[in-house]
């Protein structure tokens, strides 16, 4: 793959860009321009902090300093190698849900080079510089828990039994930065309903690969491996939900969750764990990774919320991507209101955030 180009610091969300609160013991930066320049620097601090007070617990090893000596792991494939996949010509009637005039598509270059996925390291830039040593190929995803027909499915024949839906949902992370992404995928709910669920499943538990020589950063305990989430069995019925399998027609690149992800488009990013191996139906709610690792800070439903405000910044506002420097305002449920609000009509979202 050729040399990941710098994403400009003028679209990096910095930390006091959004911030509104101090954070106790972390004096802000003396240099504003080194503050633009560093990219999503309170959650990193958040780890290191966490492995620091882990360390100190005999919990967690210092692996975030080992994974900032030395970067494992191999560039992603070029995108012009990732297979092109085709949606359904019947299935249009969620391609672009909610989307408003100033929802444009947010660039692939920036899609595939600014990620979340710590399995490859810790900046935005390392999944695609890292991410080569995943092989999704052969892969299998097995569905199991309280339903009366698990069966472990080949990747393969998982896309030929669910035709693909073009899906363009707006991505929201919860580091109040956003993108608007073109998605392949079928809804979850097929899936789930091909297993038939029994009356005692509630929820839906997901699990990332466990393999530290396809994933190197999971040799070092910034959080605990493997990655896990979950969702409600209301949430993962809806047909919003979807399981990726691409993006701007093609693949799913290492670094965005190949092969196969979860994508909640009304919920933070955090939710959309990738590089799934196993889906469960269980009756109670199951632990999630960022709610186990900060429960203070990353709630298990995790519904984008502008009135709820993360303890370190505010969720009132985000910054688009390649869009205008200016920042908009976050959307109720990311603008899925309409389409997922009844979901929540009796709960305390913020409570239970």
């Amino acid at each position: 793959m050729a040399k990941v180009p710098p994403i400009p610091s003028s679209e990096i969300t910095s930390e006091r860009d959004y911030e509104n609160r101090p954070r106790p013991g972390v004096p802000p930066p003396e240099d504003p321009d080194e503050d633009r320049a560093e990219v999503d620097r309170g959650r990193r601090v958040f780890v290191r902090n966490v492995t620091l007070a882990a360390v100190g617990a005999g919990v967690f090893g210092a692996g975030l300093f080992a994974w900032s000596k030395r970067r494992g792991g191999a560039p992603a494939p070029s995108l012009s190698s990732l297979a092109p996949l085709s949606a359904s010509p019947s299935a249009r009637e969620l391609a672009a849900v909610a989307l408003g005039d100033d929802d444009a598509l947010t660039s692939l270059e920036r899609v595939t080079t600014y990620n979340n996925f710590y399995e490859f390291g810790l900046d935005k830039a390392d999944p695609a510089r890292n991410a080569g040593t995943l092989k999704p190929r052969p892969w299998t995803v097995r569905v199991g828990g309280e339903v009366a027909e698990p069966k472990t499915w080949d990747l393969d024949e998982l896309l030929k039994e669910f035709p693909l839906e073009d899906r363009t949902y707006r991505m929201r992370c919860v580091e109040a930065w956003s993108m608007v992404i073109p998605w392949l995928g079928f809804p979850l709910a097929k899936l789930l309903a091909r297993s038939n669920p029994t009356s005692r499943a509630k929820y839906v538990a997901f699990k990332t690969l466990h393999d530290p020589k396809q994933m190197p950063g999971q040799s070092d305990d910034v959080l605990p491996w493997p990655y896990v989430e979950g969702l409600r069995i209301d949430e993962a019925m809806h047909p919003l939900a979807i399981l990726a399998a691409g993006l701007y027609g093609r693949e799913l690149p290492h670094q965005n969750g190949a092969p196969l992800r979860l994508v909640v488009p009304w919920k933070y990013g955090f939710k959309g764990i990738k590089s799934i191996v196993a889906i469960d139906l269980v009756e109670s709610q199951p632990p999630t990774t960022w709610n186990k690792a900060a429960p203070r800070e990353y709630g298990f439903f995790a519904n984008v919320n502008p009135n709820v405000d993360h303890p370190r910044w505010s969720q009132a506002t985000e910054r688009r991507l390649g869009a205008s420097p200016e920042r908009r305002r976050t959307l109720m449920f990311n603008g899925y209101s309409e389409q997922v609000g009844s979901l929540y009509a009796d709960l305390d979202l913020e409570r239970f955030f």
